[in-house]
Parts: C-alpha cells; sequence; structure tokens
C-alpha cells in the first residue's frame, strides 16, 4: 500500500489550482512570560519574535506552492496594510495570481494575531487571539467583480478548492456559480465546508472535507461512532449530490463516504486510519489535506495510474499528520511528504531486499537527488571495526547499501568452519544498524553483478583490501568515486576467533 502511494505521490505533475475563498493574514506574536504584572493579576509578555503568514485560503495557497503546484487566488482583501501585505506575501511565492484577488474599501482585510507565551525559550503555548473581521455578505459591487474572473480561472484551472470560513465571500451564490463552470468544463471542485448547517451552497461538489465538528454541526445530531459518521455523511452525500465527502477526524484518521465506479447510485464508505503523532498544533492541517487533495485530484501523473479517492485520502493524511507535528501554520514540502513515505515503506518492506526490489527504490532515491553508497562483506561476527566502517561508508554519501556475501560464498572464501553466524542473522543485523539502509546477500565470489546494477555513487572498501577494488572500473567510468575507510588494527571476525579459541584452550587447560 504504501509503496503504491509513494509512486503516486512522486508521479504527481504540475497541478494549477483555483483557489477561492475567505484569505487571511495571521499574526504570532512571541514572547518569554516570567513574572506576573504589578499593575493587575496577569502576565507579562516579554516579546521575542514576531511572524506573519498568510491564512485561511492563502494557508492553502502557501501549501499548494510548496507542493509544487500553481494557483489563482479569488476572493478579497481590505483597503489596508494587512490587505497590501498579504498581497505581496502571496505574489512573493512566484506561482501565485493575486488578479482575481479583489480588493474592499469598505471592510478590513482579515486578520488574526496569535499571542505565544513561551518558558525557558520552550514550550509554546497560545495564550489570545485577536480577530480583526468582517463576516456580512460582500455587496453587489465586489461580488460583480469576483463574477467576473470564474469563467476564465476555471478555464485556466485543472481542478477548483473552495476554502470557506464563512466570512462572507463564498456566497451561496458564487459557490453555485463555480460548481456549474466547473461542471460544465469537467473540472473537479473540492471543498473544505465552514461551520454551517446549510450545506445547499455545495451542492454538485467532486468533494466536501467537513471535520467531525462541522459534520455534527450540518446534520444536526452529535456524531460519535464510525456508523453515525458513515450515515450522516451519505444522508449529505444524497441531498446535496455531492461525489464524495471526506470527515477529518484529527488522531483517528478519516472516513470517506463515496460513490461506487461502478454503480454511481450506490455509496461506499472507508476508514482510512492515520499512524499515531505528537499533536502539537492543529492549526493548517486542515489547510495542508485540502492543498494535497487539490493536488492529486487535478494533476497528470507520469506512468503511473491515477490515485484513487481513498488512496488521495490516505496521501493528505500524511501530509495533515506531519502539519500538526509543528507549531503554527507551515508549509510542506514535497520532499517532506516523500521522506515521510519513504520510511513508512521501508519499515514495511524491511531493509533486506532482493535485487529488483533494491534497484527500484534505489530509483526512486535517485530522482530526489541522494547519492548511493555501496560497499559489501562477509560482516560474520559484528564487531567495532564494522560499526566504524559502515558509519563512515554513511556519512559519504545519503543511502548506505550493504552486500553480505551468503553462507556459500563465505565458505567458499573463508573455509568450511565459517560463517559462525548465518547469512539472515548476519543480514538482520546489518538492518537493525541506523547507518544502514539497505541489505542484500549475494551468493558469487565478487558483488561485481551488484555493482554494475545498482551503479552506486561512492565504492567503500576497507583500506586493508589488497589490488584493484571490485567494481572500481565500473563505478568510476560512471562518474562515481571509490574511497578507502581506515581500519583500527586488530579487529577482525579472523581476530575474534582466534582469540575465543586460545581463551576456550586456556580454560580447558587449567580445568585438567
Amino acid at each position: 500500500m504504501t509503496e503504491r502511494l509513494l509512486n503516486v505521490f512522486n508521479a504527481v505533475g504540475p497541478t494549477k489550482i483555483l483557489l477561492a475563498g475567505d484569505f487571511m493574514l495571521d499574526n504570532y506574536l512571541y514572547g518569554n512570560i516570567d513574572r506576573i504584572s504589578p499593575e493587575a493579576p496577569v502576565m507579562v509578555l516579554n516579546v521575542t519574535e514576531r511572524l506573519e503568514r498568510p491564512g485561511g485560503a492563502g494557508s492553502v495557497a502557501a501549501d499548494i506552492v510548496a507542493l509544487g503546484g500553481q494557483v489563482a487566488c479569488m476572493g478579497v482583501v481590505g483597503d489596508d496594510a494587512n490587505g497590501i501585505r498579504l498581497r505581496s506575501m502571496l505574489e512573493d511565492f512566484g506561482s501565485v495570481n493575486v488578479d482575481a484577488l479583489i480588493v474592499a474599501p469598505d471592510r478590513p482585510t482579515t486578520s488574526k494575531e496569535r499571542i505565544i507565551g513561551l518558558a525557558q525559550q520552550r514550550h509554546q503555548q497560545q495564550l489570545m487571539r485577536i480577530d480583526q473581521e468582517c463576516r456580512a455578505p460582500l455587496n453587489d459591487q465586489l461580488r460583480q467583480q469576483l463574477t467576473c474572473h470564474v469563467e476564465k480561472l476555471v478555464t485556466w484551472c485543472d481542478v477548483v478548492c473552495l476554502e470557506d470560513y464563512n466570512k462572507g465571500v463564498l456566497s451561496p451564490e458564487l459557490c453555485s456559480q463555480i460548481i456549474a463552470v466547473a461542471q460544465k468544463q469537467n473540472k473537479r471542485v473540492l471543498i473544505d465546508p465552514a461551520a454551517i448547517k446549510d450545506y445547499s451552497r455545495y451542492r454538485g461538489a467532486w468533494l466536501v472535507k467537513p471535520n467531525r465538528r462541522e459534520l455534527s454541526l450540518a446534520s444536526g445530531r452529535n456524531l460519535e461512532t464510525h456508523d453515525e459518521i458513515a450515515q450522516a455523511a451519505s444522508q449529505l452525500a444524497q441531498e446535496q449530490d455531492i461525489q464524495n465527502i471526506v470527515v477529518t477526524l484529527d488522531k483517528q484518521g478519516a472516513f470517506l463516504v463515496h460513490r461506487d465506479p461502478v454503480d454511481p447510485n450506490k455509496l461506499l464508505a472507508d476508514f482510512i486510519t492515520t499512524r499515531p503523532r505528537s499533536v502539537y498544533d492543529v492549526t493548517g492541517a486542515g489547510d495542508m489535506v485540502l492543498a494535497t487533495l487539490g493536488m492529486l485530484a487535478g494533476a497528470d501523473y507520469q506512468g503511473v495510474h491515477p490515485p484513487s479517492v481513498s488512496e488521495s485520502v490516505a496521501l493528505a493524511n500524511v501530509a495533515g499528520g506531519l502539519e500538526v507535528e509543528r507549531f503554527g501554520s507551515v508549509p510542506l514540502s514535497r520532499d517532506e511528504i516523500l521522506a515521510e513515505l519513504t520510511l513508512k515503506n521501508r519499515s514495511e518492506k524491511g531493509k533486506i531486499r532482493s535485487l529488483d526490489s533494491l534497484v527500484h527504490d534505489l530509483q526512486w532515491h535517485r530522482q530526489q537527488n541522494l547519492k548511493v553508497v555501496f560497499t559489501n562483506g562477509c560482516f560474520d561476527i559484528l564487531h567495532p571495526g564494522h560499526i566504524g566502517l559502515l558509519s563512515f561508508a554513511k556519512e559519504q554519501g545519503d543511502i548506505l547499501v550493504v552486500a553480505i556475501n551468503s553462507d556459500a560464498s563465505v565458505r567458499k572464501l573463508k573455509g568450511p568452519q565459517r560463517p559462525i553466524l548465518k547469512e539472515h542473522d548476519r543480514a538482520a543485523l546489518l538492518s537493525a544498524l541506523a547507518a544502514v539502509d539497505y541489505v542484500i546477500i549475494f551468493d558469487a565470489p565478487t558483488p561485481i553483478e551488484l555493482v554494475e546494477a545498482i551503479s552506486p555513487d561512492i565504492l567503500v572498501k576497507g583500506s586493508d583490501w589488497t589490488g584493484a577494488v571490485v567494481g572500481q572500473e565500473w563505478v568510476e567510468s560512471h562518474g562515481g568515486k571509490v574511497v578507502l575507510v581506515p581500519l583500527a588494527q586488530g579487529q577482525s571476525t579472523t581476530n575474534i576467533i582466534e582469540q575465543v579459541i586460545q581463551k576456550t584452550s586456556q580454560q580447558l587447560d587449567n580445568k585438567q
């Protein structure tokens, strides 16, 4: 499953997204709290840092750009310093068009100022949030200015995302117009809904993503069990002709109700789990999920079958899970999500690989511009000399592949009494080392076939090796290099075995 998700996410091409909704400016004011005010029983905050970031739909735009997408923003900002700053921040991302981010002279830019206290420069805690906003519906002139952009921007984009905070921008009329134009052009519409009771404005959307609280509000009842969530989501999908409803459940994952691809009149339900995480701050997690779903829904896929809705939600869960481990709304890069998937895939498949599986994974690592290091040996009894060699080898690049001789190969090299440990025991010990990324077992007298198949960037061998290093000519002819590791004297498996034999012999002699 994870390998499939890794391949899908790695194949996502550039996506152009029309993002409409409530754009905001987030301000963060950090400070140390180390005393109580003598004027009143309140804490005194000594300011140490101020940060500004796009919030609301602006946060989604930042996430999309970080994932490699392009964004056209549709919404309003005030004719004020915050509006100027927000538009400038979005433009600075480089892949954001703000032509449809209309300046409204009669309303402020929605802004949220969070006051964050720290104890001894650690333990960030949000103390207060100060909001500035106007929740009234847009006037006729502003609505008309926005609607003039709909047809052109829907034509330009691959997919439409609506980020609704119920601040007056995404009126029922504007939502209906966007959805209707998108349906006419076969473009998908994904919506992060507001906390409202009436979802009729979202009628006909391809996907709507409420959280548990929002779905409870829309359904008019408290939802606790999966059956209750499935029933409420299914009813909402039927009533509003929504193709997919993704109910985010925080650390529990997400619940997906979607149309059966074979029978569109039939609704299916899937529970998509996520791994437990240390939740540091949930701010921005929903934005990251919407950005990821939008990228996946509108992308072209290079040689990979497009993901199912369930697979897309699973990928969005990974992105949202990484986001909650950060403080504030900080965009995740594509590489960070790929790295998380790679680690999960490796933990599922293990480090011990066949050649085909190894070559497949190394191809992906190279697409991320990571350098592959290769070393080999018997590694019969793991000792400090081996640890030093492997640590040194890992430092030469990014991904360390260790090839070990099979039992039959060791016997040919070392004699009938070797190896002491069987090949799979040796491989398991090496796999337990953090420095080692992959282990492969080979039968041949030399690893030349592996070297040619893997074609490492760096070939590492102990400095006690005499003659040409096996595979050196191949590696250097393909732009790689050979590095010899300085070895500690007297640290070898053979010496350890001889010492054990000698001490055992002495003990036997003493007993006699």
